[in-house]
């Protein structure tokens, strides 16, 4: 396979749509040399402050509840390696490398714009480590999303001094080995640089995308297996009627029941009922355009708040060459991004609460008109019950999971940090939250296509046609009872490869959100 082109990297010019580039494929980095002067110009800053022999906090004096402490220029940089040592704390298994690589880029991004008074010298170690496919190994547990994601980012430029292990090529091994394989050699931190890589919100925000870009795909899922339901329930598409919605103004409301229209449009199972009795669907049917839209609504402003963030300068203090100041500041504090995090949680747990609610509807000979259980021979066969029982689990365990982080802190480093974000820990649990989702749909999926067949000779719409198409590609009809796990990771794969973002990409461009380029 050839070598992807080179991402030419602007800093603080990063899109949401080039966040979702990098983060589904690994890409080699650049940097636009138009920013070069910049981050000289930061870094002799602060080489002009220690030769006028001021004191400013993280330059020359100790950190957090320490920074009264004044530091002897003899061992500054000394002061910025045991920084990076001590701070390296923290616990839990690894994150992703995905994850990791959208951090390394996101602190490059950070660091030269040119307020970080960093050397290029380690910016471009940085870079080195990202086109190396060399990913330090990241604890995920142990950032509270103020002064930055500190542990975590300490565990990443420990990597730079030759300290903590990288995942090279995706074998595991000490920073040292690595580095020599790589043929660089340690760096050594000047003033000030310790702190500029430990502080940021990289991690946080990184993890945020990451469960933004998931939950995208659930949701574009989330849709095709509504409009699915819908024609296998014999449902109306009367209330995806534009008109109902304009007079109500809410953008991803307007949107959403013009794609469920889109959808269905053409389907000859909705034909031959047009005149049946039936006077309103469940609102897990009808409802689909409101309750969506609000999600894709919070999804569009979370993400907005994150396509921010990720071209944010959050780290402290900052260093304004054109004036020759520093000024210590509060940029790392994490509360944008926990409540972004706290939005798509939300949209996540409800994307799948309504699933759910499909899924028992189809079910459920009484309401669905099917057999039970979207089998033959309901008794001898349970059909759909247990994965019906597995989405509700799903469904359950993100309604714990979607407390928001966003309103716990507990005070740090001897109060002075008496205010803190809990970022990382609400943005973390969001790959968690997607994965349920996913799979609640997937289970959705399964059930609506299995509806869908059962309604033969009528057909569904040729949209949904082409959906089926795709899931039963995964997953034979089930004429008898199988075991279902395998249908339902094979289902899930499909939405996580983003098939069905990809598949309505052409149709709305889903209000600016970032998805994958259309089929």
């Amino acid at each position: 396979m050839a070598r992807p082109e080179p991402f030419q990297l602007s800093p603080g010019a990063l899109t949401l749509a080039d966040l979702r580039a990098l983060w589904a494929q690994s890409r080699p980095i650049t940097l636009d040399p138009a920013y070069i002067g910049a981050i000289e110009a930061s870094a002799e800053t602060v080489a002009a402050v220690l030769r006028d022999g001021k004191r400013v906090y993280g330059v020359n004096t100790g950190f957090g509840s320490l920074a009264r402490n004044t530091i002897d220029a003899d061992q500054l940089g000394e002061l910025q390696r045991r920084l990076v040592l001590s701070h390296s704390a923290g616990v839990g298994a690894p994150l992703s490398e995905r994850v990791v690589r959208l951090i390394l880029i996101l602190k490059i991004n950070a660091l030269a714009r040119g307020y970080s008074g960093i050397r290029l010298e380690v910016i471009e170690t940085l870079l080195a480590l990202v086109n190396g496919d060399a990913m330090p190994v990241i604890p995920a547990k142990g950032s509270v999303g103020a002064s930055g994601d500190l542990a975590p980012l300490a565990h990443l430029s420990g990597v730079l001094l030759g300290e903590g292990e990288v995942d090279l090529a995706g074998k595991r091994m000490p920073a040292a080995t690595a580095l020599k394989r790589l043929k660089m050699r340690p760096i050594e931190l000047g003033a000030k640089e310790g702190l500029a890589l430990l502080n940021g919100t990289q991690v946080s925000t990184a993890l945020a995308l990451d469960g933004l870009f998931a939950a995208i795909d659930v949701f574009t899922a989330a849709l095709t297996a509504g409009a699915m339901s819908v024609d296998a329930a014999l449902g109306s598409d009367t209330p995806f009627d534009p008109r109902i919605h304009e007079v109500r103004g809410q953008p991803g409301q307007i949107a959403v029941a013009r794609l469920l229209g889109g959808l269905l449009a053409g389907s000859g199972i909705r034909t031959s009922h047009l005149d049946c009795d039936r006077v309103q669907d469940p609102y897990s049917l009808r409802c689909q355009p409101q309750v969506m839209g609000a999600a894709l609504d919070v999804m569009g402003s979370a993400a907005a708040m994150l396509e921010r963030e990720a071209n944010a300068v959050s780290d402290n203090p900052l260093v304004f060459a054109d004036t020759g100041e520093i000024l210590s500041g509060g940029n790392f504090h994490a509360e944008p991004v926990a409540m972004a995090a706290d939005m798509i949680a939300i949209a996540i747990a409800e994307i799948g609460a309504l699933s759910e609610r499909r899924i028992a509807l189809l079910t459920d000979a009484h309401m669905s008109a099917l057999p039970a259980f979207l089998v033959a021979e309901p008794g001898l066969n349970s059909g759909f019950m247990i994965a019906h029982v597995t989405a509700a689990a799903l469904a359950s365990d993100n309604k714990a999971l979607a407390h928001p982080a966003s309103v716990d802190s507990l005070p740090t480093s001897a109060n002075q940090e008496d205010h803190v974000s809990m970022a990382t820990n609400g943005a973390r649990r969001l790959g968690e939250m997607a994965f349920n989702s996913s799979n609640i749909v997937a289970i959705e999926l399964l059930a609506a296509a299995q509806g869908i067949d059962l309604r033969q000779p009528l057909t569904t719409s040729p949209p949904l046609q082409k959906a089926l198409a795709a899931i039963r590609g995964r997953a034979a009809f089930l004429d008898h009872d199988r075991a279902m796990a395998p249908d339902i990771t094979a289902v899930h794969g499909l939405i996580a490869e983003g098939w069905f973002s990809r598949a309505l990409a052409n149709t709305d461009g889903l209000l600016g959100l970032a998805t994958p380029k259309p089929l």
